[in-house]
């Protein structure tokens, strides 16, 4: 289900673009489902802009000069749409025809269909592909996660970036209290990173958040799921927004040592720096 909307702009003042409203991954923790980002349809009832190309093609015309530009903050670009649709698509290579730069975060597989547009953008100016990463243990990944490619796939995909030379950053978010929050979790994923080559993990704490909204539809899956785990949660953690682990400072020792032995960027601030830092590219030989 979707319906297209009109819309002026495509960039934020940021840089930053949604091109849907809406997802159909169906992660049981999502915060765009919560209340404070007004959405007026059902959260599966994909919003599309109409013509995001052309606005976002207007928009980069009246740059003085390149940028990156980020997506995948609120909505995957790489939803189920995105097979049908292609906006995804018609986007990077309005970025990759204007010499600007990405950064693109996904949880989708999908993202493979572009892996050549990527590399042009990366030999233009720069991309940074970035892949969210929760929960080591496939089976529990379907729970979570159900409707989206599994923690497996998405390693994958990192390992396909990695050889064609495209700069990634992984995202531990979140890591949800009493079900994914263990040392086993943490070092399958890590592993997966330095395998990967990862430059970077976001990791802001390990926890999760909740807020109006997501926190209903949290806990009616964790009902469906998880019996007796929402009471565990209000017990615990009552309305607040911020729900760190108990393990947070153990898991956080090790998160730290094992990035810091591997040379990983682990601190949230480094990672963000190294993602929009522009290096100079090395001018083409000319054979005549």
């Amino acid at each position: 289900m979707h319906h297209y909307a009109d819309y002026k702009t495509i960039l934020s003042p940021q840089n930053g673009m949604n091109l849907y409203r809406g997802c159909t991954h169906g992660c049981i923790y999502c915060d765009s489902r919560s209340v404070c980002y007004q959405m007026k349809h059902a959260f599966e009832d994909i919003e599309i802009k109409r013509d995001a190309a052309k606005i976002l093609e207007l928009q980069l015309r009246r740059k003085r000069k390149p940028c990156i530009i980020s997506t995948g903050a609120m909505s995957d670009p790489y939803i189920h749409l995105e097979e049908e649709l292609q906006i995804t698509r018609q986007c990077l290579q309005v970025i990759e025809q204007y010499g600007f730069g990405l950064a693109i975060q996904t949880k989708s597989a999908r993202i493979l269909r572009d892996t050549g547009l990527l590399k042009k953008i990366h030999g233009n100016y720069k991309c940074v592909v970035q892949i969210t990463l929760t929960t080591y243990d496939e089976d529990l990944c379907r729970i979570v996660e159900p409707d989206v490619s599994t923690t497996a796939e998405r390693f994958a995909v990192l390992e396909a970036m990695r050889d064609a030379e495209i700069p990634t950053v992984v995202w531990f978010s979140p890591i949800l209290p009493f079900i994914n929050d263990t040392e086993e979790n943490l070092r399958g994923l890590l592993d997966y990173c330095i395998r990967a080559k990862v430059r970077g993990i976001i990791n802001f704490s390990f926890g999760t958040t909740m807020r109006e909204g997501d926190r209903e539809y949290f806990y009616r899956k964790l009902d469906e799921h998880f019996p007796g785990m929402k009471q565990r949660y209000i017990q615990t953690f009552g309305n607040s927004y911020e729900c760190k682990s108990p393990n947070n400072d153990r898991l956080w020792d090790i998160y730290r040592d094992v990035c810091r032995k591997n040379g990983i960027f682990y601190k949230s601030k480094d990672v963000y720096a190294d993602i929009y830092r522009i290096e100079p590219k090395e001018p083409q030989m000319s054979l005549f």
